[in-house]
């Protein structure tokens, strides 16, 4: 006899949403102090957009890539990161759920992971990197020649969501060191936060091993470099097999399906560090 699942869809995506108008209850007990982590989110994010702009006004191309289509690029690791905080912040997190001992009373729960991403929501880093995502996107999305038809929305969307399970995993991958040393804080700097800032900038612009680190070890080229040129097909795409276009959501897959196999051989050999409140 099938044995039937503990939920269904339907209760899972029920399940989430009351998790959510819990999180979100709880943020918003603290109105004003949310306000500001927001606005201080905001403005350091865009520190580096200014920045960026200021390079770029120095100069008309940067290897062929106009300030428009740099933005373009840079607007998907904000939209998507957004996501990222939005949907999988627990995931984000998990290191300091380990070392507070929270991650002591998820064990007795059932669909761990689950519950673990559905734990949290970031809602003012995801408004944060949001409103900093949509400056960029709609201050050039609509000049750098792109059609927005179905079917690139489509694409559009698709790309932010995969995007989004990829930093997720990335920062599950530093987390589970947690099962083993506590602290993992330095690593997740190292692994997560240094890939996504060189990734601001066109993968060609780099040499061929940290091109191939983007693209095959922290894979932060198939969440912006690739999908841009999918939109803006420019010339040095050539260098690249064009099937990179389209593996952005397969990369999300494999490398979930990897963390969640790590993650599980963390959590057989857990020790709780006896903390819990």
């Amino acid at each position: 006899m099938k044995k039937k699942p503990l939920y269904s869809p339907i209760e899972m995506i029920i399940l989430i949403m009351k998790y959510a108008k819990l999180s979100i209850k709880s943020i918003l007990e603290y109105k004003f102090d949310r306000v500001f982590i927001t606005i201080a989110i905001f403005c350091r994010e865009m520190i580096s957009v200014v920045v960026m702009f200021l390079i770029l006004t120095r100069f008309v191309r940067i290897k062929g890539w106009e300030y428009n289509q740099m933005f373009f690029l840079y607007s998907f690791l904000f939209l998507s990161y957004s996501v990222f905080v939005l949907f999988f912040a627990g995931m984000r997190d998990f290191d300091n759920m380990i070392y507070s001992g929270e991650f002591d009373r998820f064990l007795t729960r059932p669909l761990l992971m689950y519950q673990i991403v559905a734990s949290r929501i970031d809602l003012s880093a995801a408004l944060g990197h949001g409103i900093v995502g949509i400056i960029l996107f709609v201050n050039t999305a609509f000049s750098v020649g792109i059609v927005w038809n179905a079917k690139n929305i489509i694409y559009y969307i698709v790309i932010l969501l995969s995007g989004a399970v990829i930093q997720a995993s990335i920062f599950l991958f530093s987390a589970c060191f947690s099962f083993w040393t506590y602290k993992v804080d330095n690593l997740r700097n190292m692994i997560f936060f240094n890939a996504r800032r060189i990734s601001g900038y066109p993968l060609s612009f780099y040499p061929g091993i940290i091109q191939k680190l983007l693209m095959f070890v922290v894979p932060f080229a198939f969440v912006n470099f690739f999908p841009a040129q999918y939109f803006l097909r420019k010339s040095e795409m050539s260098s690249y097999w064009n099937g990179f276009f389209y593996m952005t959501p397969v990369v999300a897959v494999i490398m979930f399906l990897l963390v969640y196999a790590f993650w599980k051989k963390g959590v057989s050999r857990y020790s709780s560090t006896g903390t819990a409140m």
